[in-house]
């Protein structure tokens, strides 16, 4: 965040995008492999937007978004991968806890309908025969743009998803 504050003069939008997924049973994860994800997803979600805080607070244009599921997809989720699902939770969850307590703070996210071409599709989901049948990520861009360009004022405290953003905007 120094870095970015230094380069470019404050922080406007932070993006928290980084992951690691195990989709398996809960109980075919590894401990070490629990721990990586709660670390990425939850703890680098919390300590990202923290360190982003200071400089959102300065800004007129301040977006939290972070790409992480509506949290009322639970029941449809945890068979299977319980273990990524409540990781990717955490990171809603401090999501929309920051919309809650930053009001000048637009904090969302981001998820989308359907698998979206991407390296863990390729490997870690399925291969040849998942990128095959997933989106590409424009789709998933565009919606995040979407969101990024509204006042953040009218626009906190969601969990999108991305073709419904971009039905909303008319696209």
């Amino acid at each position: 965040v120094a870095t970015a504050v230094d380069a470019f003069g404050g922080v406007d939008i932070v993006v928290n995008n980084a992951s690691a997924i195990q989709v398996a049973p809960i109980g075919d994860v590894p401990v070490k492999r629990f721990d990586l994800m709660m670390q990425i997803n939850v703890r680098g979600t919390f300590v990202v937007t923290q360190a982003g805080l200071p400089h959102l607070r300065e800004s007129d244009h301040a977006h939290v978004l972070t790409l992480s599921p509506p949290i009322d997809h639970v029941p449809a989720w945890v068979g299977g991968n319980g273990a990524y699902t409540v990781s990717k939770m955490g990171m809603s969850i401090l999501t929309l806890g920051l919309a809650k307590d930053e009001p000048s703070i637009s904090a969302n996210c981001l998820w989308p309908r359907t698998m979206i071409a991407t390296a863990a599709v390729q490997n870690l989901l399925g291969g040849d025969e998942a990128m095959a049948r997933a989106r590409t990520a424009d789709i998933y861009a565009d919606a995040a743009y979407e969101i990024l360009s509204r006042d953040p004022r009218e626009c906190t405290g969601n969990a999108y998803i991305d073709d419904e953003v971009l039905a909303e905007a008319g696209t």
